[in-house]
């Protein structure tokens, strides 16, 4: 299992580790999920973070969705976190029961659930021997824990994600952004 606390961004040689493992684009999301909990005063990053960085940033990702439609739907969905959909996660740890619920030694500024998106998008970039997690290994994390904030707004979209998950298992390269 990855090392979590690579996630931090408090040690500095931990997140060249973790940068190494990702792509550029991944990367890129990763620092985008960071910048918006910071904004939106949210005190760790999580699964809806992640999700609004990867629909932004990556073409790739946009495709696995039926369409513009559902991007907007989702996004909409995204922006309105800080101003009324979202507002109950405010202030709250996202503890989806993918892992158990950490009191002490945690990721710090990571949730639970998303912490194990990233183990999960660099397990799967691993099963393929590519040597670094992308966007799409990332998306089909955060489709494979059924609680997450991320699956939440995926459902409220209309989003079919058991069909989701299957477009990405078939597709299973993770090529956004393949290094």
């Amino acid at each position: 299992m990855q090392n979590r606390t690579a996630y931090s961004g408090a040690d500095g040689s931990a997140r060249v580790d973790l940068d190494t493992q990702l792509t550029v684009e991944l990367v890129s999301v990763v620092s985008a999920a960071r910048r918006r909990a910071t904004r939106d005063g949210d005190r760790q990053v999580d699964t809806a973070h992640l999700l609004h960085g990867l629909l932004e940033s990556d073409p790739a990702v946009r495709d696995a969705f039926d369409g513009g439609p559902q991007i907007a739907r989702l996004l909409g969905y995204l922006v309105q976190r800080s101003i009324g959909y979202g507002l109950q996660w405010h202030g709250t740890v996202e503890d989806s029961g993918a892992v158990p619920a950490v009191t002490e030694g945690g990721v710090p500024g990571w949730s639970p659930a998303a912490a194990a998106a990233l183990d999960g998008a660099l397990d799967r970039a691993h099963a393929r021997y590519a040597t670094r997690a992308g966007c799409l290994d990332l998306l089909a994390a955060l489709v494979d824990d059924p609680e997450s904030r991320a699956v939440e707004v995926l459902r409220r979209a209309s989003v079919d994600t058991a069909l989701l998950a299957d477009r990405l298992d078939r597709d299973g390269s993770g090529s956004s952004g393949q290094a």
